[in-house]
Protein backbone atom coordinates (compact mmCIF):
# COMPACT_ATOMS: atom_id res chain seq x y z
CA UNK A 1 0.00 0.00 0.00
CA UNK A 2 1.44 3.35 -0.98
CA UNK A 3 1.66 6.21 1.49
CA UNK A 4 -0.76 8.33 -0.56
CA UNK A 5 -3.42 5.58 -0.45
CA UNK A 6 -2.97 5.14 3.29
CA UNK A 7 -3.26 8.89 3.86
CA UNK A 8 -6.41 9.07 1.74
CA UNK A 9 -7.98 6.14 3.64
CA UNK A 10 -7.23 7.87 6.95
CA UNK A 11 -8.77 11.09 5.62
CA UNK A 12 -11.91 9.19 4.57
CA UNK A 13 -12.16 7.70 8.09
CA UNK A 14 -11.83 11.18 9.63
CA UNK A 15 -14.44 12.64 7.28
CA UNK A 16 -16.79 9.75 8.06
CA UNK A 17 -16.46 10.46 11.79
CA UNK A 18 -17.21 14.14 11.07
CA UNK A 19 -20.26 13.11 9.03
CA UNK A 20 -21.56 10.98 11.93
CA UNK A 21 -21.24 13.94 14.31
CA UNK A 22 -23.16 16.20 11.92
CA UNK A 23 -25.89 13.55 11.63
CA UNK A 24 -26.13 13.25 15.43
CA UNK A 25 -26.49 17.02 15.78
CA UNK A 26 -29.38 17.37 13.29
CA UNK A 27 -32.43 18.86 15.06
CA UNK A 28 -34.94 16.82 13.06
CA UNK A 29 -37.95 17.88 11.02
CA UNK A 30 -41.45 16.95 12.15
CA UNK A 31 -43.35 14.72 9.71
CA UNK A 32 -46.90 13.41 9.53
CA UNK A 33 -47.95 9.93 10.59
CA UNK A 34 -48.01 8.38 7.10
CA UNK A 35 -49.98 5.23 6.28
CA UNK A 36 -48.51 2.03 4.84
CA UNK A 37 -49.88 -1.33 3.73
CA UNK A 38 -48.46 -4.57 5.11
CA UNK A 39 -49.41 -8.25 4.86
CA UNK A 40 -51.07 -7.73 8.26
CA UNK A 41 -53.13 -4.72 7.13
CA UNK A 42 -52.74 -0.94 7.27
CA UNK A 43 -50.05 0.46 9.57
CA UNK A 44 -49.10 4.02 10.43
CA UNK A 45 -45.53 5.29 10.55
CA UNK A 46 -45.83 5.52 14.34
CA UNK A 47 -46.80 1.84 14.51
CA UNK A 48 -43.69 0.85 12.57
CA UNK A 49 -41.59 2.02 15.54
CA UNK A 50 -42.85 -1.14 17.31
CA UNK A 51 -42.22 0.22 20.80
CA UNK A 52 -38.81 1.77 20.09
CA UNK A 53 -38.11 5.50 19.84
CA UNK A 54 -35.99 5.23 16.68
CA UNK A 55 -36.96 3.76 13.31
CA UNK A 56 -34.66 2.96 10.39
CA UNK A 57 -36.75 3.00 7.22
CA UNK A 58 -34.90 1.54 4.25
CA UNK A 59 -36.13 2.97 0.95
CA UNK A 60 -36.07 0.19 -1.64
CA UNK A 61 -37.19 0.63 -5.24
CA UNK A 62 -38.77 -2.83 -5.23
CA UNK A 63 -38.14 -6.26 -6.67
CA UNK A 64 -37.56 -4.88 -10.18
CA UNK A 65 -34.25 -3.25 -9.15
CA UNK A 66 -31.14 -5.45 -9.01
CA UNK A 67 -29.15 -2.71 -7.28
CA UNK A 68 -31.72 -2.30 -4.48
CA UNK A 69 -31.72 -6.08 -4.09
CA UNK A 70 -27.94 -5.97 -3.59
CA UNK A 71 -28.34 -3.38 -0.82
CA UNK A 72 -31.11 -5.45 0.78
CA UNK A 73 -28.91 -8.54 0.70
CA UNK A 74 -26.10 -6.56 2.30
CA UNK A 75 -28.23 -5.04 5.08
CA UNK A 76 -30.03 -8.30 5.92
CA UNK A 77 -27.25 -9.92 8.03
CA UNK A 78 -27.16 -6.86 10.31
CA UNK A 79 -30.90 -6.61 11.00
CA UNK A 80 -30.74 -8.50 14.31
CA UNK A 81 -27.91 -6.22 15.47
CA UNK A 82 -29.64 -3.03 14.31
CA UNK A 83 -32.90 -4.02 15.99
CA UNK A 84 -31.22 -3.93 19.40
CA UNK A 85 -31.03 -0.14 18.93
CA UNK A 86 -34.02 0.72 16.72
CA UNK A 87 -36.84 -0.68 14.66
CA UNK A 88 -35.94 -1.66 11.07
CA UNK A 89 -38.45 -1.72 8.19
CA UNK A 90 -37.92 -1.84 4.44
CA UNK A 91 -40.45 0.07 2.33
CA UNK A 92 -41.11 0.07 -1.41
CA UNK A 93 -43.99 0.70 -3.79
CA UNK A 94 -44.55 -3.05 -4.37
CA UNK A 95 -47.74 -4.57 -2.98
CA UNK A 96 -47.30 -6.25 0.44
CA UNK A 97 -47.70 -9.80 -0.92
CA UNK A 98 -45.10 -9.11 -3.64
CA UNK A 99 -42.75 -7.67 -1.01
CA UNK A 100 -43.13 -10.65 1.30
CA UNK A 101 -42.67 -13.24 -1.44
CA UNK A 102 -39.56 -11.48 -2.72
CA UNK A 103 -38.18 -11.00 0.81
CA UNK A 104 -38.69 -14.71 1.48
CA UNK A 105 -36.90 -15.62 -1.75
CA UNK A 106 -33.90 -13.52 -0.59
CA UNK A 107 -34.19 -14.72 3.05
CA UNK A 108 -34.50 -11.13 4.25
CA UNK A 109 -35.36 -10.79 7.94
CA UNK A 110 -36.52 -7.19 7.97
CA UNK A 111 -40.18 -6.24 8.26
CA UNK A 112 -41.75 -4.90 5.07
CA UNK A 113 -44.28 -2.15 4.35
CA UNK A 114 -45.62 -0.67 1.13
CA UNK A 115 -46.05 3.05 0.47
CA UNK A 116 -47.62 2.13 -2.88
CA UNK A 117 -45.84 4.98 -4.63
CA UNK A 118 -48.16 7.49 -2.97
CA UNK A 119 -47.84 10.36 -0.54
CA UNK A 120 -44.97 8.97 1.54
CA UNK A 121 -42.86 8.37 -1.55
CA UNK A 122 -43.55 11.84 -2.93
CA UNK A 123 -42.76 13.56 0.39
CA UNK A 124 -39.98 11.45 1.87
CA UNK A 125 -38.33 9.38 -0.89
CA UNK A 126 -38.24 11.50 -4.06
CA UNK A 127 -34.97 13.34 -4.68
CA UNK A 128 -32.50 14.38 -7.36
CA UNK A 129 -35.16 14.22 -10.07
CA UNK A 130 -36.05 10.63 -9.17
CA UNK A 131 -39.45 9.83 -7.71
CA UNK A 132 -38.30 6.55 -6.19
CA UNK A 133 -34.82 7.15 -4.81
CA UNK A 134 -33.22 4.31 -2.80
CA UNK A 135 -31.71 5.12 0.58
CA UNK A 136 -32.53 5.20 4.26
CA UNK A 137 -34.07 7.54 6.82
CA UNK A 138 -33.94 7.51 10.61
CA UNK A 139 -37.08 8.78 12.31
CA UNK A 140 -37.42 9.51 16.02
CA UNK A 141 -40.54 9.60 18.18
CA UNK A 142 -40.59 12.23 20.90
CA UNK A 143 -43.56 13.43 22.95
CA UNK A 144 -46.05 11.90 20.52
CA UNK A 145 -44.46 13.51 17.46
CA UNK A 146 -42.35 11.98 14.69
CA UNK A 147 -39.17 13.66 13.47
CA UNK A 148 -37.05 12.90 10.40
CA UNK A 149 -33.56 12.98 11.88
CA UNK A 150 -31.03 11.89 9.27
CA UNK A 151 -31.16 10.42 5.80
CA UNK A 152 -28.95 9.13 3.02
CA UNK A 153 -29.20 7.92 -0.56
CA UNK A 154 -27.89 4.62 -1.86
CA UNK A 155 -25.67 4.37 -4.91
CA UNK A 156 -22.46 2.68 -6.06
CA UNK A 157 -19.47 3.53 -3.81
CA UNK A 158 -21.63 4.77 -0.93
CA UNK A 159 -20.88 3.88 2.70
CA UNK A 160 -23.67 1.29 2.94
CA UNK A 161 -22.71 -1.46 0.47
CA UNK A 162 -19.29 -3.07 0.91
CA UNK A 163 -19.48 -4.83 -2.46
CA UNK A 164 -18.39 -1.72 -4.35
CA UNK A 165 -15.37 -1.17 -2.13
CA UNK A 166 -14.11 -4.73 -2.60
CA UNK A 167 -14.65 -4.45 -6.36
CA UNK A 168 -12.73 -1.16 -6.31
CA UNK A 169 -9.94 -2.81 -4.36
CA UNK A 170 -9.71 -5.30 -7.24
CA UNK A 171 -9.59 -2.49 -9.80
CA UNK A 172 -13.12 -3.12 -11.08
CA UNK A 173 -14.96 0.09 -11.98
CA UNK A 174 -18.61 0.83 -11.19
CA UNK A 175 -19.52 0.58 -14.86
CA UNK A 176 -17.79 -2.78 -15.27
CA UNK A 177 -20.08 -4.81 -12.99
CA UNK A 178 -23.84 -5.08 -12.49
CA UNK A 179 -25.47 -7.07 -9.66
CA UNK A 180 -27.73 -9.97 -10.60
CA UNK A 181 -30.52 -11.77 -8.75
CA UNK A 182 -28.69 -15.09 -9.15
CA UNK A 183 -25.21 -16.07 -10.35
CA UNK A 184 -26.01 -19.68 -11.24
CA UNK A 185 -24.86 -20.57 -14.74
CA UNK A 186 -26.42 -23.44 -16.66
CA UNK A 187 -23.91 -26.27 -17.20
CA UNK A 188 -23.52 -27.55 -20.74
CA UNK A 189 -24.93 -30.88 -19.62
CA UNK A 190 -27.28 -31.46 -16.70
CA UNK A 191 -26.62 -34.61 -14.68
CA UNK A 192 -30.24 -34.66 -13.42
CA UNK A 193 -31.89 -34.80 -16.83
CA UNK A 194 -32.39 -31.06 -17.15
CA UNK A 195 -36.19 -30.91 -16.90
CA UNK A 196 -37.98 -27.73 -15.79
CA UNK A 197 -34.93 -25.46 -15.74
CA UNK A 198 -35.61 -21.71 -15.30
CA UNK A 199 -35.02 -19.50 -18.31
Amino acid sequence: MTQSILELEMKIMELTAELRQLQRDLPGEEVKDYKFDTVDGSRSLSELFAGKNKLLLIHNMGQACRYCTLWGDGINPYVAHLETAMSVVMVSKDAPEVQRNFANSRQWRMRMASHGGGEYMQDQVAANGMGNMPGAVVYEQLDGKIYRKASTYFGPSDLYCSQWHFLGLAGIDIGDWTPQYSYWQRPQEMEDGGENLPD
